[in-house]
């Protein structure tokens, strides 16, 4: 007899919602984590997170995003913990750039709130922004970010408290089908289960090779920067931006709470785009790495363009199509892989959460995942 319904193999985001999920459930569920809950060597950790409605990846985001809106305010309500801080976000670029143009097809798909602000609208409305005459940007008014860390943490504690059971610090070695299930091989011994859900982020390859081809690993760079000039960045002043310009698609999240000393958080998306090992890539921020992301700033937001207060490095995991990878192992469906990542997965984790238990449980999914099924690769 399996000792577990469930096993889950990494405790990021995705992971540690999946295993939300199964435990409130009333599932025998485990959570394996080769660090610890929150660490800073994945893909969950930087303290911020952006999240959006309108979305200028594919509008068939969009159903999954109001699951995981409604999932973020019930966490919110369980945890006691305010997780999701709604700022605004306004999407910047050439009208013709795939930037605008994505989201602006989103929220004509699905009717969402927006609006359209010239380059000299922009300006008046975000004092600080510097942008050419041609650049237009698409405000909408339920963006904002997710506390990141303090997200994961409020999923792994909801999960315990419901009964799940996790192990931190220890790696898993491999996950292999067996008579009635699914081992799970690891540095501490072995584990058998009904199901397993692998969500290890960068790790995901190692653990499953069928999925090796479809996932590619790269090296991103998170900076804080000082603020020039506080007033310009006061809380319910400025939102959450995407910026598309020559030097690339840049992020930002003003500071939390209006906290000025906290600096101005900026990124580059896809800072860099050649594979890394995991287990062996550069965490030291260099000065090539903080030219390309100083650039945005003394552009486009010259009054946040100071000193470097702090930089982080993380990992995305990149499917060839930058859509989500969610499916069970051909051949060995107790075994479930999600990947729901290529550096825009974050704000999706408690529904993604809901899907892999409902895959775990079902066998089915009640949201549409044909867009992230294995075989659009094969």
């Amino acid at each position: 007899m399996a000792e577990f319904e469930a096993v889950v193999c990494g405790l990021g985001v995705m992971g540690s919602a999946a295993l939300y999920h199964l435990a409130r459930r009333g599932q025998r569920v485990l959570g394996i984590e080769r660090y610890e809950p929150g660490h800073d060597r994945g893909s969950s950790h930087g303290a911020t997170r952006i999240i959006r409605l309108g979305y200028f990846e594919h509008p068939s985001y969009v159903p999954l995003l109001r699951r995981a809106y409604a999932l973020w305010r019930q966490l919110e309500q369980e945890s006691g913990r305010r997780l999701l801080h709604r700022t605004g976000i306004v999407e910047i670029g050439p009208p013709e750039g795939n930037l605008v143009k994505g989201t602006l097809a989103s929220a004509h798909a699905h009717a969402l709130e927006h609006e359209i602000l010239t380059a000299p609208e922009l300006m008046r409305r975000f004092a600080g922004l510097d942008l050419p005459a041609s650049f237009v940007g698409v405000f909408q008014p339920d963006g904002g970010w997710l506390a990141s860390e303090s997200s994961l943490h409020a999923l792994v504690s909801l999960a315990q408290s419901a009964g799940a059971e996790i192990r931190s610090r220890e790696r898993v070695r491999a996950v292999k089908p067996c008579a009635g299930g699914v081992r799970i091989d690891t540095v501490g011994g072995t584990i058998e289960a009904r199901v397993a859900i692998v969500c290890a982020g960068p790790w995901t390859a190692s653990l499953i090779p069928a999925f090796s081809a479809s996932l590619r690993v790269t090296r991103e760079v998170m900076a804080w920067f000082e603020i020039q000039e506080p007033m310009l960045f006061a809380v319910n002043q400025w939102p959450v931006f995407m910026l598309e310009s020559r030097h690339g698609l840049h992020y930002g999240i003003p500071p939390e709470h209006g906290n000025a000393a906290a600096g101005f958080k900026i990124a580059k998306h896809h800072h860099r785009t050649e594979a890394v090992d995991p287990d062996d890539y550069d965490r030291a921020v260099s000065p090539d790495d903080e030219a390309l992301i100083r650039v945005a700033l003394a552009n486009h937001v010259p009054g946040a363009n100071g000193r470097l207060l702090a930089a982080q490095t993380c990992l995305y995991t990149v499917t060839p199509d930058g859509d989500f990878l969610i499916d069970r192992v051909p051949g060995s469906p107790q075994i479930i892989v999600a990947s729901p990542c290529s550096g825009h997965g974050f704000k999706f984790a408690p529904a993604i959460g809901e899907i892999l238990a409902d895959l775990a449980m079902e066998g089915e999914a009640r949201h549409d995942i044909s867009r992230f099924r294995l075989r659009r690769f094969q």
